[in-house]
């Protein structure tokens, strides 16, 4: 999930000789190996919380910023990676990102602090928040005309890759007998990435232009209420996601289910939002959607219900069901800005808009979630917290009406 945006003043334009990079093959081979790398250094977290815990004497609270902290980051640095890109060459910095992200993988699985586990784990997002911002950038300037197709061959990518780590990581602690081992497995995907995308950044050097232009790029809608619903509606959808992410395999630990069962469960989350993700995509073809943005909500709903009802029943069903109504969100709410957007600038503040907030409610998902388990010594309440927060999202869907031929939609 991905924010370009461009600087008031200057524009990054490729020129024609862009598709003079690697071949359609190799390029798509680079896309989904990369993309499979943007969730593991999260995901797997989830599985590990309770070891990592109690090694290192954690709160729940405390143990929160694993997740918080790059899903922060991943709305905080959505801005300035377009910069990145314009300073030092779109492709280096996604090298760069991508060689980030793997060395902080690698120190993270010899940190002896908390301190030094928290900083170890900024790295990471920080990897993921550049690499994935710029790496939707790339897919728009490689196929102009079939954008659709390889973005959600990307999103898709993410969701499996969210998979794996949710299914394997219980396993693999298990095997391991150290969490450490289990987090370090997940630098092997990074170091392929990192691998294909040499061969992106040697092979695909194209030029690039800075065109300034004399008129001022479209304001952030700030005044618009509609912006703030879809703002809104899309943290609401995040906070969810990201605190399932983190506790979902805890939680079922702490009903009495092994490592590996409570990891199964959680992959069972990713894998229902993955199968969302392309679904409701194609269900959605009118600019107006809420009636399509209603019933993922009201999914999502009913299946975090049944979890916080009863969590130890029929997990298998409730839970990829509540991942299959907030994937359906996630890939709608991601269209909305474009539907108020009359044109690509429009489009790019929009889009800014709305990630920037979104990410960072986002990230006091987990630290919320663990907070309320540390203050009830179980998870009821923050279960009931993820039922409410759906409620607010349902609520909001019938005003999300799209309002492009608005005159006024960037404030002034």
């Amino acid at each position: 999930m991905s924010v370009q945006c461009n600087s008031p003043h200057m524009a990054i334009n490729s020129l024609p000789d862009e598709a003079k990079g690697p071949s359609t093959a190799i390029t798509v081979l680079c896309i989904v190996l990369v993309a499979l790398t943007l969730r593991p250094g999260i995901v797997s977290i989830g599985p590990l919380l309770p070891t990592i815990i109690q090694e290192l004497g954690l709160s729940y609270i405390q143990a929160s910023p694993l997740t918080s902290i790059p899903t922060f980051l991943m709305g905080a640095l959505a801005l300035p990676a377009p910069w990145l890109a314009h300073r030092f060459g779109r492709d280096r910095a996604i090298l760069v990102a991508l060689l980030v992200m793997g060395g902080a993988m690698s120190l993270r699985t010899v940190v002896d602090s908390v301190g030094q586990l928290f900083i170890t784990t900024a790295g990471v997002g920080a990897g993921i928040a550049i690499a994935g911002t710029l790496l939707s950038g790339y897919v728009k300037a490689r196929f102009p005309g079939r954008v659709a197709v390889f973005m959600g061959l990307y999103t898709t990518s993410i969701a499996l890759g969210s998979t794996l780590a949710a299914a394997s990581t219980g396993p693999l602690v298990q095997a391991a007998e150290s969490w450490r081992w289990a987090a370090g497995f997940w630098i092997l995907p990074v170091v392929l990435a990192v691998a294909v995308w040499v061969c992106v950044n040697q092979n695909g050097r194209q030029k690039q232009t800075v065109s300034t232009s004399s008129s001022r790029a479209p304001r952030l809608p700030l005044r618009n209420p509609t912006a703030w619903l879809i703002a809104l509606f899309f943290a609401c959808n995040n906070l969810v996601f990201y605190a399932m992410i983190a506790w979902l395999a805890p939680l079922y630990i702490e009903l009495g289910n092994t490592p590996t069962a409570a990891g199964m469960i959680l992959a069972s989350y990713t894998l229902g939002f993955m199968v969302a993700t392309p679904l409701f995509g194609f269900i959605s073809r009118n600019d107006d959607r809420r009636i399509v943005l209603a019933v993922s909500a009201g999914i999502a709903l009913l299946g975090s219900l049944a979890i916080a009802i009863a969590p130890n029943t029929l997990p298998m069903l409730w839970v990829p069901l509540a991942a299959f109504g907030t994937g359906g969100a996630f890939t709608l709410a991601m269209t909305l800005p474009l539907d108020n957007a009359s044109n690509p600038e429009e489009a790019n503040a929009w889009s800014a808009f709305v990630m920037l907030p979104s990410y960072i409610v986002a990230a006091g998902g987990p630290l919320l979630t663990g907070y309320l388990r540390d203050i009830s010594d179980n998870f009821d309440l923050s279960l009931w917290m993820l039922v409410v927060v759906g409620m607010v999202m349902l609520l909001i869907t019938p005003f999300l009406q799209p309002n492009r031929n608005n005159e006024v939609l960037i404030s002034h």
